[in-house]
């Protein structure tokens, strides 16, 4: 049996075609928003765990040597600390050898 299809079911199928199309587009976004918020928050804690491997290693540091290191190149060559210095900025300041040195680490 033929059916014709008219005008109202053409404009019907290309207004459900828009909507899924939408749709589509609409999660695809929300899943590029997620992906990017979870590599954000996956850097922040890779900044948290490398200053914490930075105090660690210069507290070590502090036992073994009686002071704390003046340098974080004298970590990374002696006590076998490994920075990523491509992904994060540090600043490592020394004031003292008996005081803990000031670390901060930013994700680039």
């Amino acid at each position: 049996m033929y059916h014709e299809i008219t005008t109202k079911d053409r404009k019907r199928k290309r207004r459900n075609l828009l909507i899924v199309l939408a749709a589509c587009v609409a999660i695809v976004a929300c899943i590029a928003i997620a992906m990017n918020a979870a590599a954000a928050n996956a850097r922040e804690q890779g900044a948290t765990a490398l200053r914490q491997s930075i105090l660690d290693a210069a507290i070590r540091c502090c036992a073994i040597e009686g002071s704390y290191p003046l340098s974080l190149d004298r970590l990374e060559q002696n006590y076998g600390l490994r920075i990523n210095h491509r992904d994060y900025i540090i600043t490592y300041e020394a004031y003292a050898s008996n005081m803990v040195p000031s670390v901060v680490v930013v994700p680039r």
